[in-house]
């Protein structure tokens, strides 16, 4: 971890109060940051900058034993959601920038997103496989009303016929019924509302550019409606935070129309440990110590434990109690409910001829 930062008024509309350090620059400047003896710290809430991200590929590629798929789609690097605890901050620091304010303010666009998936799955060494939307980024994030990367991808991917997995913090998803309902119809897309917490206040504090839970439960029943078979992820579960809500948000997603539910405890890669620490001690001095020293249980003695099989969940008689809670909540809901699987089979890079009898499928 880097040196204590002294703890600063929070930022209107933003997860972060301040810009960390990037690793790997030898020099740093905030220029916002006036905290030095003499100064204070005036009032400043960036404005969310966009930047073309001239990408030449779209679908990265991953091998880690504790993710479920291995090809995901980012069309966007950076998110407006500014969730406290993301553990894809430190992905901006790649860029030059910062996994702190920059991160949820300085927001990368990938305008030619759906063309690169158009000639990715048009490839002989393309093989059919689920695709993740998305792995660092949301891709219903503010941004997308404006941008409809995600829409334009989802299109691509309806016409070659490729499943795809999407996940997402916000209820914009409801805007793309259409096109997941096509999905669905042909096995070919399964979707889950990430929900951290039902306590609205908590909620606006810890992912403030976020969907509220009720409109994200709200979406979940609007998809389930259109035949979209939805998840819920509970994540991340903070030990002593949001832990003991996992029961209420598993039936409240029951209710919803959900068929499963999911968790991962939160894990803290790179700098997002002092970030979330020091919104920690803004927001929620009272719980603190206690969250802190929970974390540090699940994790060895650390506040991030990245071994493959422990980073998700978590280790120690608290992890395992976090687990058992989990799995009765699950069996109380009457959850999972059964689904069909995703569909490779149906394929196809379609013809730049229109065929003469129409859709066959």
């Amino acid at each position: 971890m880097t040196e204590p930062h002294p703890v600063l008024p929070g930022v209107r509309g933003r997860g972060a109060a301040f810009n960390v350090p990037v690793r790997f620059e030898r020099l740093s400047y905030d220029p916002h940051d006036t905290t030095e003896e003499g100064f204070e710290r005036r009032e400043y809430a960036p404005r969310t900058q966009f930047y073309r991200d001239h990408a030449r590929t779209i679908i990265a590629t991953n091998t880690s034993p504790d993710i479920p798929y291995r090809a995901s789609i980012n069309p966007y690097r950076g998110c407006e959601h500014g969730c406290t605890y993301c553990y894809a901050r430190p992905t901006h620091e790649f860029l030059g920038l910062s996994a702190g304010l920059d991160f949820e303010s300085k927001i990368m666009v990938k305008l030619d997103a759906a063309t690169l998936l158009r000639r990715e799955l048009s490839a002989r060494k393309w093989r059919p496989q689920v695709i993740a939307m998305s792995g660092v980024t949301d891709i219903y994030q503010p941004a997308e009303r404006h941008y409809r990367l995600t829409r334009a991808c989802l299109e691509v991917l309806l016409d070659y016929r490729n499943p795809v997995a999407l996940i997402t913090k916000n209820a914009l998803i409801t805007r793309d019924l259409d096109l997941l309902g096509e999905l669905a119809r042909r096995h070919l897309v399964r979707v889950a509302l990430s929900i951290t917490t039902l306590d609205e206040e908590l909620l606006r504090s810890m992912e403030p550019r976020t969907s509220t839970a009720q409109a994200r439960l709200d979406a979940v029943a609007r998809l389930t409606d259109a035949g979209v078979p939805v998840s819920v992820m509970v994540g991340p579960v903070i030990p002593g935070l949001n832990d003991d809500e996992l029961p209420r948000i598993i039936r409240a997603a029951a209710r919803a129309g959900a068929v499963n539910a999911g968790y991962n405890v939160v894990h803290f890669p790179g700098v997002t440990a002092d970030l979330f620490l020091d919104w920690l001690e803004r927001e929620q001095p009272e719980r603190r110590a206690r969250v802190e020293a929970l974390i540090r249980e699940v994790r060895g003695g650390e506040l991030n434990d990245p071994r493959f099989g422990q980073r998700m969940t978590g280790t120690g008689p608290y992890a395992e109690g976090m687990r058992a809670l989990f799995r009765a909540a699950l069996r109380q809901a009457g959850l999972p409910r059964p689904g069909a699987a995703l569909d490779t089979s149906r394929f196809r890079v379609p013809s730049a001829m229109p065929s003469l009898f129409g859709e066959l499928d």
